[in-house]
């Protein structure tokens, strides 16, 4: 499972000229899933994500997790993060999970969040064609892979 998490100042999405989630500060969560993830990887990203001291403290210096500043959060599916580029020009989707496993795993993803959370995680729509903005705060972008935790 990969997420990219980047710090934004606000972040939406907009699904068929609809809102379905919208955040202030907080993070922005893109999550690729891959046939080989299970309830195991959601568990590690989770706890990482909800630990990681990426927010800044009243110094300006990054040292504070979401749950330290209650801070909120938008999940996006993307099964873009598991592209291969090695052959060609085309990228390959080969490793991503097909998409009622991934659905499945998404979506406890966000519960999982959701529990572990005082703020309401928002989200998009699995598999629907998203319109997303955002304004990255710092910038601070990270990439995370369940498979490769070092």
């Amino acid at each position: 499972m990969r997420a990219v998490i980047q710090r934004v100042a606000n972040a939406a999405v907009v699904v068929n000229q609809e809102t379905t989630g919208q955040i202030t500060y907080g993070l922005l969560i893109l999550l690729g899933v891959e046939e080989a993830d299970s309830q195991e990887d959601v568990d590690w990203l989770v706890r990482k994500i909800i630990n990681m001291r990426i927010l800044n403290d009243k110094n300006g210096v990054m040292n504070e997790s979401i749950t330290d500043q209650n801070a909120e959060v938008l999940v996006i599916s993307q099964f873009t993060l598991h592209a291969s580029t090695k052959k060609g020009n085309r990228p390959s989707y080969m490793r991503a999970a097909r998409p009622e496993t991934a659905e499945s795993l998404y979506k406890h993803f966000i519960t999982s969040l959701d529990e572990n959370l005082e703020t309401n995680v928002q989200s998009g729509i699995f598999g629907a064609n998203m319109q997303v903005t955002f304004t990255n705060d710092g910038p601070v972008t990270i990439l995370l892979d369940s498979k490769n935790p070092e």
